[in-house]
């Protein structure tokens, strides 16, 4: 295994990981070209390309030895496999994707096509912006009310805006939020790993809202071995 990885322990069928900022990919990792939006693709050839994904958020495959895999700097990665059927997923999940409840529309497909169980299915969420640092206005807090999230677990609001960034105001918790959409599409919670990194404060992995826009990705890939 390499060394600089974030491995996730989703059973011996399956290898899963997040890169860091110096990480170098142990082989090549089918991704598309994310928008933020909640498009599927079944990758059914593993020489798929991002100009083939165009506008897809999330992949799925039950191809062995085909690495799927999405790109993120803050927003939410999901990584998703079915033991049983053989299948996995990765899920871009930034807030306009959990908004849309991009997973659950994953998890819909994957019991449509494969005949995929929630309850069965295994989970990680991966390195994100954390609840502390995801400073959003009242607009998008609103959005997620609307979206009928339950705010009382994934919303807060910190008072007035301080001069530290991210102090005060509202603010989303967007893991939560994901694992909670993760439960009503039927998972089990103990089938569910968050681990729990704030990339906004770790600066070994990219942060879009720490560095700007421009900066590198954190690769999460999933693949069946």
């Amino acid at each position: 295994m390499y060394q600089d990885l974030l491995y996730y322990s989703l059973g011996p069928g399956v290898e899963a990981f997040t890169t860091r900022r110096d990480s170098v990919l142990p082989y090549p990792v089918i991704q598309g070209h994310q928008v933020h939006g909640s498009r599927v693709a079944i990758i059914g050839r593993p020489d798929m390309t991002r100009e083939d994904l165009e506008g897809y958020d999330a992949l799925v495959t039950n191809l062995p030895g085909v690495s799927i895999g999405v790109r993120t700097a803050d927003c939410v990665p999901i990584l998703l496999y079915d033991p049983g059927k053989r299948v996995i997923a990765a899920i871009h999940s930034g807030w306009k994707g959990t908004v849309q409840m991009i997973s659950r529309k994953v998890i819909g497909i994957m019991e449509d096509r494969y005949e995929t169980k929630a309850s069965d299915l295994q989970a990680a969420i991966g390195p994100c912006i954390g609840p502390e640092s995801f400073q959003v206005g009242e607009d998008v807090a609103t959005m997620f009310k609307d979206a009928g999230f339950p705010m009382d677990h994934v919303w807060q609001f910190m008072g007035p805006k301080g001069k530290k960034p991210m102090s005060g105001g509202h603010h989303i918790n967007l893991p939560e939020a994901c694992r909670w959409i993760l439960l009503e599409s039927g998972m089990t919670e103990e089938n569910i790993q968050i681990c729990g990194i704030d990339t906004y404060h770790d600066p070994s992995f990219f942060s879009a809202r720490r560095e700007g826009i421009e900066c590198g990705r954190n690769i999460n890939a999933i693949m069946l071995k």
